[in-house]
């Protein structure tokens, strides 16, 4: 039986899929391979975990994905933190805070938006507050008086994927496994292993028939001044002339602006894109004027036709693809990491039952060979939505493995 599987992608999805890995079977050996690891779209992310505020109309069958691997992070910063050996409370340590979210309009359009945005979320049970602007300055008195309407939302929190990223690196040092810093080739998915293929808009070089395209976001990010800090301790997220802006605050004092989206091919930061940013978090928080620019930078995050990830089985090879998370990607790695490593782990102990079946090692005919296949991939299925549940005793999943691989079939027709 093999005892090793090897995952593509050091961003955050593969990086926490490696610790689920070692979670369901501490005995299996575990590579990452990526040059440069958290390095991609994690790198740029401002990491909000956002299932009500993230959603969008016609994308309804993400809503359950995005609720459900947010009831999974809080395990997963714990599970992670402790094999770290680290405080899984201290939030300088996880990147992990739960101050919830206000989102805002800045005029009467906006506010119009703003309502509908409201009801659609709360068609989906969604706790969405609708507050008067008095309200949210008394919990945040850095916004602007001038703001037209607001909504709190409570359960949607942010995490910092480069702290996070760290913390996950140390947690999984600690249990041996091993990041390569070179490139995948093709050998290194092996039909005779388990691989993971979690490497972003690099995922197309292993499978071609994944539809990915490469979608840009400018992100600034700030350092307020030490006699402003806290400028604001929820995550603000604002409509701004109909455009979107979000302010994150991180507990080091630094703050991450963002929230433009691109298809123009251009991988460096747009002085536009940069300038919206800055004028619409003034609109919001005119504070912004205070603080220092750390950094500017444009993400590449990999989006499919239909803006749903793609994680499932190749037929080919054998392979478990987890690409694809576009805007969501930090907020969907604790359901992707978990989803991952169950269907990893059941095709190792599937492969490990057939190469003990006497019926396996002598099969007679393509037909034959071709039933087992197919027989092997039902067994994969119900060994994974097994795993899945026995990730963790306190938050059992409201969704079955099936539930989400009917949403993210890689070979959906889009």
């Amino acid at each position: 039986m093999s005892r090793h599987i090897t995952i593509i992608g050091a961003g955050l999805v593969g990086l926490a899929t490696a610790f689920e890995l070692t979670e369901l079977d501490p005995e299996c050996s575990v590579s990452i391979l990526d040059p440069a690891p958290l390095s991609g779209a994690s790198h740029h992310a401002a990491g909000m975990l956002a299932p009500a505020a993230e959603m969008q109309y016609q994308q309804d069958a993400l809503v359950p994905l995005m609720r459900q691997s947010a009831l999974w992070y809080p395990s997963l910063v714990r599970r992670v933190a402790l094999a770290a050996h680290s405080d899984p409370d201290d939030p300088y340590v996880t990147g992990f805070r739960r101050d919830g979210t206000y989102v805002v309009a800045a005029d009467s359009a906006d506010r119009v938006h703003l309502a509908e945005t409201r009801d659609f979320q709360e068609s989906f049970g969604m706790k969405a507050t609708q507050v008067t602007v008095r309200q949210l300055r008394k919990a945040e008195p850095a916004l602007s008086p001038n703001l037209s309407g607001a909504v709190h939302i409570p359960g949607d929190h942010q995490i910092d994927p480069r702290v996070f990223g760290d913390l996950i690196i140390g947690a999984l040092k600690n249990r041996g496994v091993e990041i390569v810093k070179r490139s995948a080739t093709p050998f290194d998915v092996n039909p005779d292993d388990v691989t993971i293929v979690a490497n972003g808009l690099g995922a197309p070089e292993f499978f071609p028939y994944l539809q990915l395209r490469p979608v840009w976001g400018d992100v600034l990010r700030l350092r307020v001044p030490a006699e402003l800090d806290p400028l604001v301790t929820s995550v603000i997220r604002g409509f701004v002339r109909d455009r979107p802006v979000y302010v994150v605050p991180r507990i080091d004092g630094g703050l991450v602006l963002g929230a433009t989206s691109r298809e123009d091919g251009r991988g460096r930061p747009l002085v536009g894109g940069a300038l919206d940013l800055m004028r619409d978090a003034d609109t919001i928080c005119p504070g912004i004027r205070e603080c220092t620019i750390d950094e500017i930078t444009a993400g590449a995050r990999p989006g499919t036709p239909d803006d749903l990830p793609y994680i499932g089985i190749d037929d080919g090879t054998g392979a478990v693809v987890s690409t694809g998370y576009f805007r969501h990607g930090i907020l969907l790695t604790a359901l992707g990491a978990r989803v991952g490593a169950a269907l990893a782990t059941a095709g190792r102990e599937a492969t490990a039952d057939e190469s003990g079946s006497v019926d396996a090692q002598t099969r007679a005919t393509d037909s034959d060979s071709l039933a087992d296949e197919h027989g092997s991939l039902e067994k994969r299925l119900v060994k994974g939505n097994e795993l899945l549940a026995r990730a963790d005793d306190d938050d059992a999943p409201e969704l079955t493995l099936d539930d989400i691989l009917a949403s993210t079939d890689i070979h959906r027709d889009v």
